[in-house]
């Protein structure tokens, strides 16, 4: 490993201390985004839907989200790039904590739309900002360490949510994760922008322009790429784990599994996987391979999940949570998509990307839903799984190895 304890003790205490904003910003971005996927059948029918229309309306629910994560994504890189990483940090805490206190206060599903709508697009703000700022104050032989602590701290906000979700009405869940947004804004004094944005910004140089990502075709490719390894994660969140109770009945189970518990063991997973695989990339000393380790790991748990004849929840929630430890190459996705790209339109770049993953839940639930008629809820899930790690694992090809590479540069 090249990280010791003095390189620990080099970083200035502010630096650390932004790295910790950023870590719990991305609690309570976890916690919210998740939150759906864990009160999902329980708010439908309290709103007075019936037991057929569940699947339905909260496919359109999340879609709506993760529609507001696409744009806002878009929307918070630009920002990023010409008004500060910090500023969109901050910003994105406040517009998504806002959303999510509201959120407990709907009486009809096209309110709870119109803010999940809101909460995407604050939602789609807080990581990629966050791991621009830390990737570019930390030194590079412990950035990747950065982005771990992050990933990993944020992660546990499902768990978090899942537990609440168990024994709070999901009115409460929601009214909590805008009061922790509001929070964490109270530690913002002290946390300083970056200095390579600073820099960048006495510079007359073009800066957080969409364009420049379509202008080259290399350019466009190598954007198209990052965001494609990314795909299998939120395959597994958006399918595998949210529609639960929907596996179950498919596997003949005689006690249904839940959402909310699929979504915290498989979150268990993922927080081991984070912290693993940002420590398996210093020790290799490679991105590249680490992410390829990663992905063979949940094309098993993934196998595993769907062949196994599960006879009971625990056997379910076990095999969620060993696709959760594969899938855990979030951190490491992020960090190769801010190393790719120069400062000038690095936010646009780790800000956007995964917001595309997130949103490539649109064509994944619809795909998924599409084909069951035809080959059933395994089959679905096994065709939309295996199109999603093939154009990972070319994706990956592609892309140029990072762990060293210098982040002061242009596009």
């Amino acid at each position: 490993m090249s990280v010791t304890k003095s390189d620990l003790k080099s970083v200035p205490r502010k630096v650390w201390l932004a790295v910790l904003v950023a870590a719990l910003g991305y609690f309570v971005d976890i916690y919210d985004l998740l939150l759906f996927s864990i009160v999902r059948v329980q708010s439908l029918r309290d709103l007075g839907f019936a037991e057929s229309e569940v699947l339905s309306k909260g496919v359109v629910l999340i879609n709506t989200q993760m529609a507001g994560l696409l744009i806002g994504g878009l929307i918070w890189g630009v920002l990023g790039d010409k008004r500060g990483r910090l500023s969109v940090l901050l910003g994105s805490i406040v517009m998504y904590s806002i959303a999510n206190f509201l959120n407990g206060f709907v009486q009809t599903i096209e309110q709870y739309a119109i803010l999940r709508f809101i909460a995407g697009i604050g939602l789609a703000g807080e990581l990629g900002a966050g791991i621009t700022l830390i990737s570019e104050i930390l030194p590079r032989n412990i950035r990747g360490l950065g982005t771990t602590i992050i990933a990993t701290v944020g992660i546990l906000g499902a768990v978090v949510g899942a537990l609440l979700g168990e024994v709070l009405s999901w009115r409460t869940c929601y009214v909590i994760g805008g009061v922790m947004g509001f929070a964490i804004l109270l530690l913002r004094v002290g946390v300083t922008e970056s200095g390579l944005f600073e820099s960048l910004k006495s510079e007359r140089r073009e800066r957080g322009n969409v364009l420049m990502l379509i202008r080259r075709r290399a350019t466009f490719m190598k954007f198209l790429y990052c965001i494609l390894i990314g795909v299998p994660i939120w395959y597994v969140v958006s399918v595998l784990f949210t529609l639960a109770p929907e596996f179950g009945k498919a596997f003949g189970m005689a006690e249904i599994p839940t959402g909310g518990q699929a979504v915290m063991w498989g979150y268990i997973g993922l927080a081991v996987g984070d912290l693993s695989s940002g420590l398996v990339s210093q020790a290799m000393r490679s991105r590249r391979r680490a992410i390829l380790f990663y992905i063979l790991l949940t094309i098993l748990g993934v196998a595993v999940h769907l062949m196994l004849p599960h006879s009971s929840p625990k056997s379910f929630y076990a095999t969620c949570c060993l696709m959760g430890i594969g899938a855990g190459y979030w951190a490491m996705f992020v960090q190769v998509a801010a190393e790719q790209f120069g400062t000038n339109i690095r936010a646009t770049v780790t800000t956007s990307v995964p917001n595309f993953v997130r949103a490539a839940t649109i064509p994944q639930t619809l795909g998924f839903k599409a084909l069951i008629p035809t080959v059933g809820v395994t089959g679905s899930a096994v065709v939309i799984g295996v199109i999603s790690f093939v154009v990972a694992l070319l994706s990956l090809w592609k892309l140029d190895e990072t762990f060293h590479k210098d982040l002061d540069f242009h596009e």
